[in-house]
């Protein structure tokens, strides 16, 4: 069938697996949760000695806080610092590498952007990536992009095509005709700002009520909405409103040449931001207290005080409270669980149907199948690669879920990992010679029912008095042309 609308994806230790053929190395990366769960119990004592002054302070360094700083660059302003936790800064957008490819740690690509993305458009030309209105073909994704292993086999897209009744293939057809006509109302856009009303009956409802509501019953097409919204938002249907599962496929145009990839995924954008802001970034470095002091703000981190006339917060929302205790707690959004696993393959496992695609994914599966880091290399032959697997614990409460996270060992998500896989690829155990993984317990802000009203949303819209919020929760969405956007609002008003 072919669809009128086009479905695109939008995050040393040594064992041995009791099934598997040979040594899998591997183990957790960027275990920083007890330094995370130290700040939030307030156990690490304020730093001594007199401040230092900055302008604006950015906390945060994740695509928020580092388009907040490209920003003010650019407008020639230079006064200011971003402090980051970790080692390094990126975020979402954070690569690694080894010797057959650099790879991403979480965010993998950004779809060709609609022209409402104008601040997207602004970096990417100054990138080299557009060039006289004419993308860069290197970095657009190249075919096969997608391929989904359905009853057995591999087929092209990610829409569901084979053993499909005459029905499921009418209310796909009649599911993309109701899109386009969402997508016309131009409410749904990105930014998301741009478009959003202020409240909508859409999202006083999830999206598969809304499926339900207007005949859509395919398990197929369920299936396939279930698949989006844990890639976007980390999030089954059942827990999304309506509204942002709409925007998930009204947003974007119905076909577009994309995404833009690189090995690294986002990375290669961090990366680039991350070097236009040499000397104003200090990695490990959180903030671990703010608070007013007059019409200045301090923010207060380990080794130092620093005190602004304007704070930039890129960091997410949830996280204000445990700094800056006169915030009330967040209690009426919730953050999706996500693991990230990057898989060293020695050699490629043996194939049923269509050559392997950028994007892979496997029909029922828990995960969200994965991605592979040498798929736009021009080699003409390729044996070891690696692939980055994506799982969000969905369908669930997130704190359970946060706690099955974090409290499995490495060697059982190996092995879940691993039987995942071979649903399609039978020999994976014996092409895989190294599983790192990255647990991330707080991934993204869940666009639950209620959140675009949500009073706790609309005061991060808002900031507070020489205060301004540069995240994507204010979005509802973990995109990058979302925190881009919030950051550089921030900095405008800073």
């Amino acid at each position: 069938m072919t669809s009128p609308i086009k479905f695109t994806r939008r995050a040393a230790l040594a064992g041995l697996s009791v099934k598997a053929e040979r040594p899998i190395a591997g183990g957790f990366v960027f275990e920083s949760e007890n330094a995370g769960h130290a700040i939030r119990d307030r156990r690490m004592p304020l730093p001594a000695g007199p401040p230092q002054k900055k302008h604006t302070v950015i906390v945060g360094g994740g695509i928020g806080g580092l388009s907040a700083g490209w920003w003010l660059r650019r407008q020639g302003f230079t006064d200011f610092v971003l402090l980051e936790m970790e080692s390094s800064a990126g975020g979402n957008s954070r690569s690694g590498g080894n010797d057959v490819s650099r790879y991403p740690w979480a965010a993998h690509y950004v779809p060709v952007p609609n022209k409402e993305s104008v601040y997207v458009r602004e970096l990417f030309t100054e990138l080299g990536l557009l060039v006289d209105g004419e993308w860069d073909e290197r970095w657009l994704c190249h075919t096969p992009r997608e391929r989904l292993f359905l009853h057995g086999r591999w087929q092209d897209g990610i829409e569901p095509e084979l053993g499909l009744t005459a029905e499921d293939h009418r209310q796909f057809r009649a599911f993309a005709g109701r899109i386009a006509e969402l997508r016309a109302t131009r409410q749904f856009t990105i930014p998301m700002a741009i478009g959003a009303p202020a409240q909508s009956p859409l999202d006083t409802l999830s999206f598969k009520d809304w499926l339900r509501r207007n005949g859509f019953t395919s398990p197929y097409l369920h299936w396939l909405v279930d698949y989006s919204t844990r890639d976007d938002f980390g999030a089954a249907a059942s827990e999304t409103s309506a509204w942002a599962g709409i925007h998930y496929f009204a947003a974007r145009e119905a076909e577009e040449n994309g995404p833009l990839t690189w090995p690294e995924g986002n990375g290669w954008i961090a990366s680039r931001l991350i070097g236009k802001l040499a000397g104003h970034i200090q990695t490990g470095e959180p903030a671990i207290h703010i608070a007013k002091a007059g019409v200045k703000w301090r923010v207060h981190t380990p080794k130092r005080t620093w005190e602004a006339d304007r704070v930039i917060y890129a960091a997410p929302a949830y996280l204000l409270p445990y700094l800056d205790p006169t915030v009330p707690p967040v209690r009426e959004m919730q953050w999706s669980p996500w693991l990230v696993a990057n898989l060293t393959l020695d050699r490629l496992p043996a194939e049923k149907g269509l050559e392997p695609a950028w994007d892979n994914v496997i029909y029922g599966s828990p995960s969200l199948g994965y991605v592979v880091a040498t798929h736009q290399s021009v080699r003409t032959h390729i044996d070891k690669t690696v692939w980055t697997y994506y799982y969000a614990l969905a369908g669930r409460d997130p704190k359970t879920a946060r706690h099955e996270l974090l409290s499995t060992d490495w060697g059982t998500w190996r092995e879940r990992i691993l039987d995942d896989l071979s649903r399609a690829h039978k020999d994976i155990r014996a092409c895989v010679s190294r599983i790192d993984i990255f647990r991330n317990g707080h991934a993204m802000v869940r666009p639950s029912p209620g959140f675009l009203s949500n009073p706790a949303r609309l005061g991060w819209v808002r900031g507070r008095e020489r205060f301004h919020y540069a995240s994507a929760d204010a979005s509802g969405f973990s995109l990058f042309e979302e925190a881009q956007y919030r950051g550089i609002l921030a900095a405008g008003k800073a």
